[in-house]
């Protein structure tokens, strides 16, 4: 697939954009509807960070398995697997009558969601140039930041209409991507990979330093995701203040993902990282402030762009590593996607039940000092150079 005309590559980029942002959309429509489930079913807030970690234990034991299969039977299937899972669990999701099938069903989303995220980044990064790797990818993650600016709105429309007919949406969705990906030509895989290689790979310091880089926002986000909308809740904002809150971090993260992506193409992939860890570490000091919404407010709004710069030259930098050491581009992602989930119910699970126990400022004040101490780490490193062109063909 690598060498892809302008054509084909525009819309694999287009399928694989989609295929992640309705798989982030479902993901992030649970974030308005959090403090309903509390009341529904009399959850604890250390319940509540369950529940929305729920996908991303999905997603981290799912990783492994999808890098495998999208190296041994392919990209196309991988997708496949994942938009089928994704239409089930939605419709479980819509229709459940318990909060043990609201978390199996997200749990379940979240395995499928490892594979559609592994198989449509490895088969969008397999056809791109490399001098145009981290623009790319922050296009595909621009779209599922657009994933997560609609999911509150799905959310709120859940609240407003009906779970059932909300979430039977995305499962029709998932159908309409699955077809379209069936549609779609994909290369086979060169070599069958083997869960021995991620070990191997693992030993790269680009590797290494980009699964963590991922792991940080999904740690991140998923305490602010928790602990921001319950304490948005209980300064007096409804399901659809919170999801409209949600709905404009998403927009501003969306809006500079792009952006970030072609400066890491250019300029290198720490340059922006360093000034999204500094600009992060003084926001979470700030975050447990507040005592009025309209304070709080501005620091969501601040926090997840700046967070979301993270993410594409993070990406890259764990392709780019991948690349230099032969390493599938499925198992690369597979990296991505279990850094992402460990971080994401670390930050989700741990940072609700420290917060229960403690206060919202010790996990906000813990991973401020996370990032700072991150951040002096990266400085010590020389700069890599941005990407070399690809060879021509």
């Amino acid at each position: 697939m690598t060498g892809a005309g302008g054509g084909a590559l525009r819309r694999l980029l287009f399928l694989a954009s989609a295929v992640v942002l309705v798989d982030t959309m479902f993901y992030a429509a649970i974030t308005p509807l959090l403090p309903h489930y509390v009341d529904e079913f009399d959850l604890s807030k250390a319940g509540a960070g369950v529940l929305a970690g729920a996908y991303a234990t999905g997603t981290a034991l799912g990783s492994l398995p999808a890098g495998l299969l999208a190296s041994r039977v392919g990209v196309k299937r991988t997708v496949l697997f994942g938009m089928s899972s994704l239409a089930l669990s939605s419709l479980a999701f819509a229709f459940a009558p318990s909060v043990g099938v609201l978390i199996a069903a997200r749990f379940v989303q979240g395995f499928g969601g490892a594979a559609s995220w592994a198989g449509a980044l490895s088969w969008l990064v397999g056809a791109a140039p490399r001098e145009r790797r981290g623009e790319l990818i922050g296009a595909a993650f621009a779209a599922a930041i657009s994933g997560a600016l609609l999911g509150p709105v799905l959310g709120g429309l859940a609240q407003l209409t009906s779970p059932e007919a909300a979430f039977s949406g995305v499962a029709v969705l998932a159908g309409a991507l699955a077809v379209q990906a069936v549609r779609t030509p994909a290369a086979r895989p060169e070599r069958p990979g083997r869960l021995s290689d991620v070990a191997v790979a693992l030993r790269d310091r680009r590797v290494r330093i980009g699964v963590w880089l991922i792991c940080l926002p999904g740690l991140l986000f998923g305490a602010l995701g928790v602990l921001a909308s319950l304490r948005l809740d209980a300064l007096g904002a409804g399901g659809v203040a919170i999801a409209a809150v949600w709905l404009c971090v998403a927009g501003l993260e969306a809006t500079v993902s792009p952006v970030v992506g072609r400066i890491s193409d250019r300029r290198g992939r720490l340059v922006p990282m360093l000034a999204s860890l500094a600009g992060t570490a003084v926001l979470f000091v700030l975050l447990p402030l507040p005592d009025r919404l309209g304070p709080l407010v501005v620091l969501v709004l601040a926090a997840g762009p700046v967070i979301g710069v993270l993410w594409a030259p993070a990406s890259a930098l764990l392709s780019d590593g991948a690349e230099a050491i032969g390493l599938d581009q499925g198992f690369a992602f597979a990296l991505l996607n279990l850094g992402w989930a460990l971080g994401q119910v670390a930050g989700s699970s741990g940072g609700a039940a420290l917060a229960q126990a403690t206060s919202d400022a010790v996990p906000y004040l813990l991973l401020a000092a996370v990032c700072a101490g991150t951040l002096a780490g990266l400085t010590r490193l020389p700069a890599w150079p941005a990407p070399s062109p690809s060879p021509p063909r």
